[in-house]
């Protein structure tokens, strides 16, 4: 949408369904608080909330008017992300607390780009249709598993944060063709430990290539975007490399067991 145009359309023929809508804005641009909120989709009662609460600069007063920057819509747009993503508003006050008031909306919008790595949306399940999906009896197991971080209880004790919807399901197909949970958390601890060592060699690959030498040439404000794109393709990288080798490993693994049980059957 081109902001112009949409500065044309009175406040009062916005739709009330949300609509999430991406603008393009001249650097330079400011806004009076009708046109942020149409800029970010949010309403000029929750822009004003953000700021009571300490989530958002105030904008700067000429005459009667408040304007506002893109660095106020940048933060916006970063506020209903990690909104959407489960983020309490103290968490994410914690969060902007590390962000200068007077941060360029390219800084703002790589902190957007780290939200992007956490992919997978949590489920909020009742324990009862949980426990019908997968065993959970047995306090030990289900110790295991909040260590894992696969589950975390809520405080109503009714329901469960499931973190991993994904692999809830792995362990629900293990337990379905009959291999015991427990075999299964044996081998998730595995990978958890393993897949650790490998998001830790990648985020060191960023940082030591990218942004630490960035930091050291005084974070040029021409760069955040190619810095930004770096850390937005790390993650698809690093996934896409961890599946390619696995599968190699896998191969080569499965076909040693098999020629190591048919050597062991040919001697008997």
């Amino acid at each position: 949408m081109n902001l112009d145009v949409a500065w044309r359309i009175s406040p009062r023929s916005r739709p009330r369904h949300h609509v999430r809508v991406t603008v393009l804005v001249d650097p330079a641009v400011q806004f009076t608080i009708d046109q942020l909120a149409l800029a970010s989709g949010l309403t000029t009662r929750n822009i004003r909330a953000h700021q009571t609460r300490g989530l958002l600069p105030p904008p700067e007063v000429r005459g009667r008017t408040g304007y506002y920057r893109r660095d106020h819509l940048a933060r916006l747009q970063l506020i209903r992300e990690m909104q959407e993503k489960g983020f309490k508003l103290t968490a994410i006050k914690r969060i902007l607390a590390g962000v200068p008031g007077g941060a360029g909306a390219d800084a703002l919008s790589f902190e957007r780009a780290l939200l992007t790595w956490q992919t997978e949306q949590p489920e909020v399940v009742r324990a009862d249709a949980l426990a019908r999906r997968i065993p959970l009896d047995d306090p030990d197991l289900v110790a295991r598993i909040e260590r894992l971080g696969l589950l975390a209880r809520l405080p109503d004790g009714e329901h469960w944060r499931v973190q991993s919807p994904m692999l809830v399901r792995a362990a629900e197909e293990l337990v379905q063709l009959g291999l015991p949970l427990e075999a299964g958390l044996a081998v998730q601890e595995e990978l958890t430990k393993h897949g650790r060592g490998v998001a830790r060699a990648f985020v060191r690959l960023f940082v030591e290539q990218v942004w630490r030498p960035f930091e050291e040439r005084g974070q040029p404000e021409d760069e955040w975007p190619s810095v930004r794109e770096a850390l937005s393709r790390m993650r698809p990288l690093a996934e896409q490399s961890l599946l390619a080798t696995f599968r190699i490993v896998m191969d080569h693994e499965a076909t040693e067991a098999f020629k190591t049980g048919r050597r062991r059957r040919g001697r008997s």
